[in-house]
């Protein structure tokens, strides 16, 4: 099966896009980026052509009838039981690691007793991984530096107080450990973790076992497909440090003004808000890019932003557009500028502001930045795409109306629950453009 791949490798986070020969979307992938771009770029790649799996997984299965109303809960579960095994796989991969950096520590007569208490950590993080990825559990983030990290702070704190050792020293470990374990790419271990899932699955779900055959025929066949890349064009904030050569490489933004023309063919004024630029395009009927603006080089009112007042709140990035939604009035932000965001934010909290109307202050200030760039691109026109990570957070687009209706009254404003991966879209697009319209083989990249 030939494959077209566009890599969008932002600043904050990597997203990979799989589009087949006839342009439908077969999967999307998404990492943190990381201190190595080359493996952000492969993990995402990874992510994306796995989640194509189980999106042929559901065809395949689909086309058998062989579930009867059950193909949901199965696919489901089959992506719960890959995950932990991939879980554990990467914990196994960590633990080893801290091994290895505890002999060359410089922990004197506390060494021994460390060691002890890391294999502890160990043994109560594999015990409680199967919970993590359990029907109905919930995960502040499914990167899994985030999720053994918080899972490793809070399981160390608790046996260094028990074994009486020094819990420093048990995150001294993590820290040289874990950028490590993290620029790893486990790629070749996916077909393993997938047979084994489909194990654990059947005993999950004990109603398929009566089907095992049907089931297991077609998984095994989709999983027998090769999945070629067949062209990759990359884009984003550090497309220059991609390992591509330059005729695969695209701007963001004719990738976001392409992959919003996509995902809503009648779009004519984009808005992307990412982790470390604002961008406002205004493209074509056919998705070229007439004219755009960016932020200047700060990040001022992007991402970026939002993840340091999450920190200044000690909240998870997640929370902050649902406490601003409890809102009964907006505090009036006067800058949205990163370094003096958590001085400003302290005095308004010392002033009596409660919390949840600061939050919808700083949203609004943000819209109203982006508004600024979208005026001198152009202003906005019908239909109005807003893209990016910010396009997920509830007050931000709530602001975004707000200001649409007051400054250009009533639009169409459309916003996909994937909106994150229109970069890597566009750039999945122009992909499958060289080789179904103008003919390009692939090249071999080193």
């Amino acid at each position: 099966m030939r494959c077209f791949i566009g890599i969008d490798l932002g600043s904050t986070t990597t997203k990979a896009v799989v589009v087949d020969e006839n342009r439908n979307i077969l999967g999307r992938g998404i990492t943190n980026s990381r201190s190595n771009y080359d493996t952000a770029a492969a993990v995402a790649r990874t992510e994306a052509l796995l989640n194509g799996r189980f999106y042929l997984f559901r065809q395949a299965l689909a086309g058998t009838g062989a579930l009867n109303g059950a193909l949901d809960g199965f696919i489901e579960q089959l992506e719960r039981d890959f995950r932990a095994e991939q879980y554990l796989e990467q914990l196994e991969d960590l633990h080893e690691t801290c091994v290895r950096n505890l002999a060359t520590a410089n922990f004197g007569a506390d060494t021994k007793a460390v060691g002890e208490a890391l294999d502890e950590v160990f043994r109560r993080l594999k015990a409680e991984a199967a919970s993590l990825f359990a029907p109905g559990a919930r995960r502040k983030s499914d990167f899994f530096r985030d999720i053994a990290g918080s899972q490793y702070l809070s399981i160390g704190e608790q046996v260094a107080k028990e074994a009486n050792t020094r819990y420093d020293y048990l995150l001294n470990l993590f820290d040289r450990s874990i950028i490590e374990v993290e620029n790893r790419v486990y790629a070749d271990s996916v077909r393993r973790h997938l047979l084994n899932a489909l194990e654990r699955t059947f005993v999950a779900m004990p109603e398929t076992t009566a089907r095992r055959a049907q089931v297991e025929a077609p998984i095994k066949g989709v999983l027998d497909t090769e999945m070629e890349d067949t062209y990759t064009v990359g884009t984003g904030y550090g497309r220059a440090r991609l390992p591509f050569s330059k005729e695969h490489i695209r701007s963001e933004i004719l990738c976001h003004g392409l992959g919003a023309h996509v995902m809503y063919p009648h779009t004519a004024t984009v808005l992307d808000i990412g982790g470390q630029d604002t961008k406002a395009i205004q493209v074509d009927p056919k998705g070229i890019v007439e004219s755009f603006q960016m932020n200047d080089r700060c990040a001022a009112g992007c991402g970026r932003y939002l993840g340091y007042i999450a920190d200044e709140m000690n909240m998870g990035l997640h929370e902050l557009g649902p406490m601003a939604m409890k809102s009964t009035k907006a505090v009036k932000i006067n800058s949205t500028c990163t370094v003096f965001a958590g001085a400003e934010l302290r005095d308004r909290l010392s002033l009596g502001d409660k919390r949840e109307d600061i939050m919808a202050g700083l949203h609004r200030a943000i819209i109203l930045r982006a508004m600024s760039i979208l005026a001198r691109s152009g202003g906005i026109r019908d239909q109005f795409t807003f893209t990016g990570g910010v396009a997920k957070n509830e007050a931000a687009v709530k602001a975004l109306k707000e200001l649409v209706y007051e400054n250009y009254g009533e639009l169409s404003l459309n916003i996909d629950p994937d909106s994150i991966y229109t970069g890597a879209l566009g750039a999945a697009t122009f992909a499958w453009r060289a080789v179904m319209e103008d003919g390009k083989t692939a090249e071999r990249r080193e």
